[in-house]
């Protein structure tokens, strides 16, 4: 689940990380108010899940609470990539002398939290992975010791040789630790971590992603959920308990198991196609979670063929394709299937397409292979 920067500011100021102050506007008369308050030069930020909001144009910089209402008017309902800002954040426009970047991201390769810290930071700093990864060091933290003081110190000396700078951006990475175990994250980054010219360290930006196994035990975190800034499909696969991500491709995917359906997207791929989804609808036998499935790909103007891939243990193939026929009863498929059912009821459920003028396959290969063809000929 992603925050937006506002919820991480909330989180990284209880976690004891210094911050300037600021607030969330939903109408330009809310941004002006808070600019007035905070009585000087703001920033007016979009908040949206996606990077990029300032060649966007959702950051722009406002010298009176007249400016911050003006540009808070021209931001909010602007679309950045595709999502639509419905507020802003507005914070003190800050005197910068140098710029710094700090993350915290979980390796799942190593199951261990892993710091990566560049002298280089700033917007950009996708640019200096790619081009000069060597500008970012990197540290994995062992959790059952966490981030020990020394490697804390160890890292603020590659951002700032002065003393002061290296003890207070050292702290700040011990609480960025905190914040990230206590929270369950999967990442945690100030992007720009600055220094300022009386010699304060200050994080200007919070991005903050947390694990979704996280909030059943999370409630309070859980309300932080923002539906409105995440991709439509992906909300209401996840009413339907259905684990989907959307991708840019054309094949529909429906599979049973994650292992099948990572399996599924790579065969896709090697023979020339491009998934347009990973969606799992796990090891339930219910025929409402097919319906679901189809409802939420076909609701997808780009899918051009839809493949179902389920090897049945506990999943019921027979179910699964009384699931295909009650979606199509429901509403119109106007997208080619191919289907490839083995396992479980693999006998029954052949018989019910059958009888219904419908053809299941039993190779993985066949299957996928004619799905690519299909989506080629259908674009």
């Amino acid at each position: 689940m992603n925050l937006h920067e506002y919820q991480g500011r909330a989180l990284f100021r209880a976690g004891g990380i210094p911050m300037p102050d600021g607030d969330v506007a939903a109408t330009p008369a809310e941004a002006e108010a808070i600019a007035r308050r905070l009585n000087g030069q703001v920033v007016v930020k979009a908040q949206v899940h996606v990077g990029g909001r300032g060649k966007a144009g959702g950051v722009k910089l406002a010298s009176t609470p007249k400016e911050a209402a003006e540009a808070a008017k021209k931001i909010l309902g602007m679309q950045i990539k595709g999502l639509t800002v419905q507020k802003v954040l507005v914070v003190p426009a800050a005197d910068i002398a140098t710029e710094a970047y700090a993350g915290l991201i979980l390796d799942r390769a190593t199951q261990r939290p892993v710091f990566m810290v560049s002298a280089a930071g700033g917007i950009d700093i996708e640019e200096v992975a790619a081009t000069t990864p060597e500008k970012i060091t990197r540290l994995a933290v062992d959790p059952r010791y966490g981030l020990l003081p020394h490697q804390a110190l160890t890292l603020a000396f590659t951002l700032f040789s002065d003393i002061t700078q290296v003890r207070a951006t050292a702290k700040i990475l011990e609480q960025l630790y905190q914040i990230f175990i206590s929270n369950g994250c999967t990442l945690t980054e100030i992007n720009p971590l600055v220094s300022t010219p009386d010699g304060k360290v200050l994080a200007l930006d919070a991005k903050v992603i947390i694990d979704d196994n996280e909030l059943d035990r999370r409630p309070d975190l859980a309300q932080l959920r923002d539906e409105t800034a995440e991709e439509p499909s992906e909300v209401t696969a996840r009413k339907a308990n259905l684990t989907f991500i959307k991708l840019s491709g054309n094949v529909g995917c429906v599979v049973n198991g994650a292992g099948l359906a990572m399996a599924t997207m790579d065969l896709v791929k090697y023979y020339g196609g491009q998934p347009a989804n990973f969606l799992d609808i796990g090891g339930s036998s219910n025929p409402e979670k097919v319906v679901n499935a189809l409802k939420i790909i076909t609701g997808d103007p780009e899918v051009k063929a839809i493949l179902f891939n389920i090897f049945g243990g506990i999943t019921r193939t027979d179910d699964v394709a009384n699931g295909i026929l009650t979606a199509m009863k429901q509403f119109k498929v106007n997208v080619p299937l191919v289907i490839r059912l083995t396992g479980t009821n693999e006998e029954e459920a052949v018989r019910i397409l059958k009888a219904a003028g419908m053809q299941a396959l039993n190779d993985m290969d066949e299957a996928v292979q004619k799905v690519v063809e299909v989506a080629k000929g259908a674009a």
